[in-house]
This record gives structure tokens, C-alpha cells and sequence, in this order.
């Protein structure tokens, strides 16, 4: 039998390159090895208040930005976190499993809470538990992660095995799948930093709808170093990241990145890999749009995913409520 991962993204803007290359571009591959359940997890996005209209709006979005990307309805299951209730009952059932201690030493919290000072809320407190229902709800067996989620998985491990260890065999534990290259894409302007969609500084971040030349734009301006050697460095980590965004688009080597740089500045550098990200995205962007002009479609994709994701978690669900005594 098909082992099965599961993996969600948040529907809080337009998708970025980090997203793209560390985590969705990795995705449809594993359909014809894996069950793959792909999820909008809109429950996790609400720990950060949201404007109704928008929140509609970007989950139809990245539905769609998913299928144009190259996951296919008919091999992976794709659906809207909030459609399947199975994922809130079981959140909170692990939340009477989870320790205290091991929430309050989650960086992922605190980093959250500088930024959202004024709405620091129990939802995004104990988001990791949730996430950890996420996961355990389909007995998934891998899970694609980028390197800021390793401590998420390890306390979805933490409390899976706890609760097995008190009922008996009722969870999988899952395991990390880390893509070997592009797993972490950092910010152009920042590259000691995650290219993340709630960074505003100017540049920093490529989203999948930017426009060819704003692309451009933003790779020329791109932080490097004083040297002049591209290459991969633990020094240069300006350098490293976009050697790691041009061997993900072109699907090259490092070390053959690398050499198609020999002896070239970097000037031309940046230019290069802005017009390959460009020219890579493009067709991704027109699908795309088909895609949202087609509301038919898109809700058929939504329901059907819906309905394959709960009758896969009822099973799961049903065994939890009997091993902890419900009615």
C-alpha cells in the first residue's frame, strides 16, 4: 500500500518563490509514490485577523495557484482546511495532550507574537497542536517541511507517540521529507532570512504574480558581497541563495551552477537568474489565470477534495473518540 504525506499553506497572499521552490514545486512528484493530501489550511491563517472578502479571495486564490503549479485534482486531494471539521475536533483533543512546556518553547510563537504584538491569541499558541492534528488525522507518513517547521514535526511526533503510548497503536508518526535542494529560500534583501510573504521590505520577496520586469528589478537589486567569486560560501549568503534559485529553475547541480558563472560579475548574474525565474514562472501565471476565470471549476475541485479528505479522517477520528472513551 501507498504511504501518504500530507502538507498545507496558508492562504495569507499570493505565493512566493520560497513557497514555490521549498515545498509546492516538490509536490505533484510525489503523487505516483505516495497518497498526497494538499490543504488550504485557513484555520491557521485566522491566528492573524483577517478581512473576511480578502481571506475568500486569497484561498480561492492559492487553490487555484496549486492546480496551475501542477497539482492535479485527480492524483492528489485538494481541499479547503475549514471544509472538514474533523481537523477542529481533533485539534482540540490534542490540546488535552500536549504539554505546557513543550508549547511555550516553540520559537515559531515568539517570533509571531513581536510581530502581532497586539493580537497575541491562544490560537497562536497552541497552532502547533493543530498542526499536529493536520498531520496524525490521515496517518501520514511523510511530511514536506522547510527547516523553520522541524521543531512543529518533532512535537507532532512528541505528542503522537504520547497518545499511542497511553491507547495503544492509534497514530502513525510521521517523518520529515526535506527536498535536497531549495528546502530554504532566503529573502533577496535579507539572505540571512526566510523569503516570506509577511516580510514588507521592498524587494526582499518574489511573488508568483510579479510581472517579468518587476522580477528583474528585484533580482538586479539583490544583495550580494564585496567579493566577486559566485559561488556557494557560508560567507557569501547572499551569493548561495541565488545560486540555490538558479539550480531549483533550471534544475541544475550547485557545482553546475556555479560553473555557468565562471568568470562572470555579477551584474550579469543577477540579471540571469531574474530572466530565468521570469521565463520559468510565466506559464505558471497564465494557467493560472484560466484557472480563476473558471469559479465552476474551481468550486468542483474544492467540494470533491473536501469529501475525500473527511471520509479518510473519519476512520481516524472514530478510533480516537472510542480509545479515549467518548460516547
Amino acid at each position: 500500500m501507498k504511504k501518504t504525506i500530507f502538507s498545507g499553506i496558508k492562504p495569507t497572499g499570493i505565493p512566493t518563490l520560497g513557497s514555490f521552490l521549498g515545498a509546492i514545486t516538490h509536490w505533484d512528484k510525489l503523487s505516483a509514490q505516495y497518497n498526497c493530501l494538499y490543504c488550504v489550511v485557513d484555520l491557521h491563517a485566522i491566528t492573524i485577523r483577517q478581512d473576511p472578502a480578502v481571506l475568500r479571495d486569497n484561498g480561492r486564490n492559492l487553490l487555484a495557484w496549486l492546480i496551475a503549479l501542477g497539482l492535479d485534482p485527480e492524483r492528489n486531494v485538494l481541499y479547503f482546511q475549514s471544509h472538514v471539521p474533523a481537523h477542529a475536533e481533533l485539534g482540540w483533543i490534542l490540546n488535552c495532550y500536549t504539554y505546557v512546556g513543550e508549547l511555550n518553547r516553540m520559537t515559531q510563537f515568539k517570533d509571531k507574537s513581536a510581530k502581532n504584538a497586539e493580537n497575541i491569541n491562544a490560537g497562536l499558541y497552541t497552532y502547533p497542536v493543530l498542526q499536529t492534528a493536520d498531520i496524525v488525522l490521515f496517518q501520514a507518513n511523510l511530511v514536506p517541511i522547510g527547516d523553520d517547521q522541524r521543531q512543529h514535526l518533532e512535537l507532532c511526533r512528541d505528542v503522537a507517540g504520547r497518545f499511542n503510548k497511553i491507547y495503544g497503536d492509534i497514530f502513525t508518526i510521521p517523518e520529515a521529507f526535506v527536498p535536497p535542494v531549495g528546502a530554504r529560500i532566503m529573502g533577496l534583501q535579507n539572505p540571512t532570512d526566510k523569503m516570506s510573504k509577511s516580510d514588507e521590505t521592498s524587494g526582499d520577496c518574489i511573488y508568483l504574480s510579479d510581472a517579468s520586469d518587476v522580477i528583474i528589478k528585484k533580482f538586479k537589486k539583490a544583495v550580494t558581497d564585496s567579493d566577486s567569486q559566485i559561488r556557494v560560501a557560508e560567507d557569501k549568503p547572499g551569493i548561495s541563495n541565488l545560486l540555490t534559485i538558479y539550480a531549483c529553475m533550471t534544475g541544475k547541480t550547485l557545482s553546475e551552477s556555479e560553473a555557468d558563472f565562471e568568470g562572470k560579475g555579477y551584474g550579469h548574474f543577477k540579471q540571469t537568474v531574474g530572466e530565468v525565474v521570469a521565463e520559468n514562472l510565466r506559464p505558471y501565471q497564465q494557467e493560472h489565470a484560466r484557472l480563476m476565470a473558471d469559479n465552476t471549476y474551481l468550486d468542483k475541485v474544492a467540494a470533491e477534495g473536501a469529501k475525500k479528505a473527511a471520509e479518510l479522517a473519519a476512520p481516524t477520528l472514530a478510533k480516537v473518540k472510542q480509545a479515549i472513551g467518548f460516547n
